[in-house]
């Protein structure tokens, strides 16, 4: 694999941590990685750097070792499995490793939890976050869309939810169901249905899920 010189990977770790991006000191479990590829497929694709402290500091790793886990984390801890791609910077000496991830087309990608449980990963600003179970049944329908145009004809149910978000911005799942008086499941169907027709979707503040209008 080519080496490549410093320069570009600098002024990534410029950057700092971010939806897109995440430093890695080393490789320690394929587990625990799987779960940052779940979360970068599950969003819009990202990229670790490996050999590379929190605070931006350089260390350095031994490739192959590094690039043989994140493969075994990629393909055998990952439902479906994802291909990445790898390219070594040499920066002051040290290799640092880079991993880029792809958007996932077929969502949502699992990955296994402290507990050996298939869980839903998603990228939030610098976290790895678990995917809300709504959030979950949305990847599930954007990933299967149908070709059928859509009708928008909402009950007073919706209605009622999208005047609300208009004046307070956000709303979680289980602050709608006492807003409408309605189940769980009855407010699950709804968000889902509205994300589909993206009128809304799905943000995370403080590790809350929240129901927002599309593009605010």
């Amino acid at each position: 694999m080519e080496i490549k010189r410093k320069g570009y990977i600098e002024s990534l770790i410029e950057q700092g941590e971010h939806e897109h991006q995440d430093f890695k000191y080393q490789i320690t479990d394929a587990r625990k990685i799987a779960r940052s590829i779940s979360a970068f497929a599950n969003n819009s694709g990202g990229h670790l750097l490996i050999g590379v402290k929190d605070n931006g500091n350089i260390v350095g790793v031994s490739s192959d070792e590094e690039i043989y886990m994140i493969e075994q984390a990629a393909q055998m801890y990952c439902k479906p499995e994802q291909q990445v791609k790898f390219e070594i910077f040499r920066v002051t000496g040290k290799n640092v490793l880079k991993v880029d991830i792809d958007e996932a087309s077929n969502k949502p990608v699992k990955a296994p939890d402290d507990n050996g449980q298939w869980r839903t990963y998603f990228r939030v600003a610098d976290e790895n976050v678990l995917a809300s179970g709504t959030h979950v049944k949305v990847m599930q329908l954007n990933s299967s869309p149908t070709t059928e145009d859509v009708v928008i004809n909402l009950t007073e149910k919706e209605e009622l939810l999208l005047d609300y978000l208009q004046d307070h911005g956000g709303i979680t799942l289980s602050g709608y169901e006492r807003l409408a008086h309605i189940s769980f499941h009855a407010a699950q169907r709804t968000i889902v249905k509205l994300c589909e027709m993206g009128i809304v979707e799905i943000q995370y503040h403080n590790n809350q899920c929240l129901i927002t209008l599309a593009g605010n």
